[in-house]
């Protein structure tokens, strides 16, 4: 019996999904949250796990205050939240919240300092989007992947 190769698995350097949706247009302000989390791939279409949407809507809310807030502090006002919308009760235990912070840290959307989250520096989302992953994370991308594309041309 011959033995079977052990396929290593292949880990990213960095990772990013975009989505493109219809213009922003009459939402309620979770329903702008939870279309930028699906556009920036931090929820699956059709996902009904979407603690992250109040997650990063806690944040949104706590930069107008320019406030920093505990992982704790974060899942009692996710909680909040999600019983004044009427939301099921789903992905708020405390080891899922601070998954979901760093999910939205690796995305470079919000930061930790002492202990505690807000989104980078209190800037406006727009400003992180471009300076973060405009400007950084996809031309590193983009860069890699045509060094892939001109070995393979070179084959």
């Amino acid at each position: 019996m011959t033995k079977q190769k052990t396929i290593s698995r292949d880990i990213p350097l960095a990772e990013i999904t975009l989505r493109r949706y219809e213009r922003p247009a009459n939402l309620s302000e979770r329903e702008l949250v939870r279309k930028l989390c699906l556009s920036v791939g931090l929820l699956q279409p059709g996902d009904s796990r979407d603690v992250i949407v109040d997650i990063l809507n806690v944040l949104i809310k706590s930069k107008k205050e320019q406030k920093q807030l505990t992982s704790d502090e974060i899942c009692s006002l996710v909680i909040e939240d999600r019983k004044s919308l009427k939301l099921p009760m789903l992905g708020i235990a405390s080891s899922n919240i601070r998954r979901q912070l760093k999910r939205l840290k690796d995305l470079l959307l919000i930061e930790k300092r002492l202990n505690a989250y807000r989104i980078v520096e209190h800037s406006s989302l727009n400003e992180i989007f471009e300076e973060k992953i405009e400007r950084m994370l996809l031309p590193s991308i983009s860069a890699r992947i045509k060094e892939y594309l001109k070995k393979i041309d070179e084959i």
